[in-house]
């Protein structure tokens, strides 16, 4: 465990050489499969594309991808403290779907997204907070999937975090954007989000 998340870590992709005169702050992208680009190269995946957005731009950020497949929010809880010996300026939080898909306790879910947030506030007190909404299938029940869409903005709101609704908006249920498997999204599908992510991003990068 320790190997992989030191590999995380070194995975940064840096902001521009321009900006070296600021202080390059850090992007930490904490998720599962859909943070780590699953089934495609590393660069495909949208936090990848993000840091190529901000080089592009010289903006004096860095990415660190610190997405695991299969991760719910009790695995990111275990690995924060680990992940937060590099500074973080901005966490954006992508954790929950795994624990659906797992019949995990929606209010332990909850529980262990806000220890995260806690965590990085506790240690770097002006981290900005981005929370990534996810939605349940339908098949698991009105009550069900009320409950948990409602986790998100819940957090967001508690924590003062911006929101992005649906990570997947525009890109889930459409098999032209996603893999054969139809769950994970391919090249095409990352760039959509990627784009979606940026645009609430954005009102955080000029940020002290």
């Amino acid at each position: 465990m320790l190997a992989m998340l030191a590999a995380l870590l070194s995975c940064a992709v840096p902001a521009a050489g321009l900006a070296g005169q600021q202080e390059t702050k850090t992007i930490l992208f904490l998720g599962d499969s859909l943070t780590a680009g699953y089934g495609l190269m590393q660069e495909q995946s949208f936090p990848n594309l993000i840091g190529g957005r901000l080089k592009e731009r010289d903006l004096p950020f860095e990415v660190v991808n610190a997405g695991v497949p299969g991760d719910t929010s009790a695995g990111g809880l275990r690995r924060i403290d680990w992940l937060l010996r590099r500074r973080i300026d901005i966490l954006v939080l992508e954790l929950g779907a795994n624990d659906m898909l797992r019949g995990v306790p929606l209010d332990l879910t909850s529980e262990n997204l806000q220890s995260i947030i806690d965590k990085t506030r506790a240690t770097y007190p002006d981290v900005k907070i981005v929370i990534a909404g996810m939605l349940a299938p339908p098949n698991l029940g009105p009550e069900y999937t009320s409950e948990f869409r409602e986790i998100f903005p819940a957090l967001a709101e508690a924590n003062d975090a911006l929101l992005i609704p649906f990570l997947l908006e525009g890109v889930a249920a459409r098999p032209e954007l996603n893999l054969p498997d139809g769950i994970h999204p391919n090249a095409a599908g990352h760039r959509i989000v990627a784009d979606d992510v940026w645009d609430v991003l954005e009102q955080l990068l000029g940020s002290d």
